[in-house]
């Protein structure tokens, strides 16, 4: 087997470079915690099982020497600035959700639920990133069934199932979002069901319209992606885009957030995929850093050719069949997007719950390979380098 030679893509944290416009320190932020745990009131309604996880969240940040646990809880920059936008009545919530997006996959617990779910509303792009699947022609031609968007009646259906169940939504995935035709409706839908909702968008598509539903539609993060702030890379790495039209919907998007939403709580981020030496996060931030809270590159996870690559000799487990499930425009469920062609196919929403998706015994084959070092029996697994 020869020797991968790709780096490994560390999914739980994915961030190459970021800059945070950040306000809060992680002192204020542990005294917040600390001040928290002694307010029974504000876990008093929490499952028992929920309890337990808080309780271990203030142990590790709070009492333990890291020395003391092999996989303690600790709070990144990122999840500093985010925990900034909650209240404390649903920092307990979101404490929760934390320890489950990033210890469980290291522990390898299976919920019963995914703790993060990502909705793709369309897997159509109007933008051709040439680190993108969209580049790939058997994968947008429409005869072969992969281009789509979801409708507003299945959305409704997943929405209903993950509520209670799910904290953190994703609306993203291998389109374009802001393409859907019921985006407004879909987003209107999700008003106030879930304690973070999460938007990637290339910004080419947003209006008025759009931009009212999103910060109206409760949600927490908005990713505006962008991989250069300067003409002609720009349009290089994003075929199809323009960046005067992208920052002029940032702009937009700015000016009524501002006017019509100015005390809502929202992380605003341009991120862009590190791709080449001529990007340069310090150049990015002297354009976008005005409009928005953070900017960052995200690391490159190649997956050029991922289904005929040769076996890498990466044996450890990937953490996402632990963290996150995905959801296609048709209702196929799937682990990853690196498999974009959804040979690991785990079920359809039009025929199972999500629970039941999640929890199936061809969901835990995949793991079981993965957990047994046998991953390069699954393609893709093969020749991805997320773990």
């Amino acid at each position: 087997m020869e020797k991968n030679p790709r780096p490994i893509y560390q999914k739980q944290n994915s961030f190459y470079e970021i800059k945070h416009k950040q306000n809060t320190t992680l002192p204020e932020t542990i005294s917040r915690v600390a001040n928290v745990r002694q307010r029974a009131d504000l876990t008093s309604k929490m499952s028992k099982s929920h309890r337990e996880i808080f309780n271990q969240v203030c142990k590790d940040l709070l009492d333990s020497n890291p020395s003391d646990n092999p996989t303690p809880f600790s709070l990144s920059p990122s999840v500093v600035e985010e925990i900034a936008t909650y209240s404390d009545s649903d920092l307990p919530r979101y404490l929760v959700h934390r320890y489950r997006y990033e210890i469980y996959p290291q522990l390898k617990i299976l919920d019963e639920y995914p703790p993060y779910l990502q909705i793709e509303p369309s897997s159509i792009c109007n933008f051709r990133g040439v680190f993108c699947f969209e580049t790939d022609p058997t994968f947008t031609e429409k005869s072969n069934g992969f281009m789509g968007q979801m409708t507003l009646d299945l959305f409704k259906n997943i929405i209903d199932q993950a509520e209670g169940n799910i904290e953190f939504i994703s609306l993203a995935s291998r389109g374009e979002p802001m393409i859907c035709k019921d985006i407004v409706p879909m987003l209107e839908y999700t008003r106030g069901k879930f304690l973070n909702l999460k938007i990637n968008t290339n910004a080419s598509l947003l209006d008025e319209e759009k931009c009212h539903a999103i910060l109206s539609g409760g949600v927490k993060t908005i990713v505006f992606s962008a991989d250069a702030a300067e003409e002609p890379l720009y349009s290089k790495f994003r075929v199809n885009g323009k960046l005067s039209v992208i920052l002029e919907n940032i702009e937009l998007f700015q000016k009524i957030r501002q006017k019509n939403y100015p005390d809502l709580s929202i992380i605003t981020r341009v991120s862009g995929v590190k791709f080449s030496d001529e990007q340069d996060l310090d150049s990015m931030q002297k354009v976008w850093g005005d409009l928005v809270d953070q900017v960052a590159f995200v690391q490159y996870n190649p997956w050029e050719n991922v289904y005929n690559q040769p076996a890498n000799n990466i044996d450890k487990a990937c953490s996402d069949l632990w963290r996150r499930m995905f959801v296609w425009w048709d209702g196929k469920a799937n682990p990853c997007d690196v498999d974009y062609k959804s040979t690991l196919c785990v079920g359809s929403s039009n025929d199972h719950r999500l629970d039941e998706i999640w929890q199936s015994s061809i969901y835990q084959e995949i793991r079981d390979a993965h957990i047994n070092s046998k991953r390069q029996n699954k393609n893709p697994c093969t020749a991805c380098t997320v773990v």
